[in-house]
């Protein structure tokens, strides 16, 4: 299932989620830090949501939050709308 996001307090304008089965499929992140968004990306990929969230969570960067911070957040969005 395809599923985009719209990160706050960060650079990034978009996250957008292919996931399937529980496990993040695609990862990419629309604007930010070119190289760190796409290490992130690839890194999540073939894991499951559950892992990723629990890794990335809270991690900060500026105003409270960080790319990888809101890619927890939207995996948790993603989960709340899909059950």
């Amino acid at each position: 299932m395809h599923y985009t996001y719209k990160p706050h307090g960060v650079c990034s304008r978009a996250i957008e989620l292919d996931i399937d089965g529980g496990v993040v499929q695609h990862c990419r992140f629309v604007g930010g830090c070119t190289g760190n968004t796409q290490g992130i990306s690839r890194l999540v990929e073939g894991m499951k949501v559950e892992e990723v969230i629990g890794r990335l969570q809270g991690i900060l960067c500026r105003n409270g939050t960080s790319c990888p911070d809101q890619l927890a957040k939207a995996l948790r969005a993603y989960q709340a709308e899909n059950g």
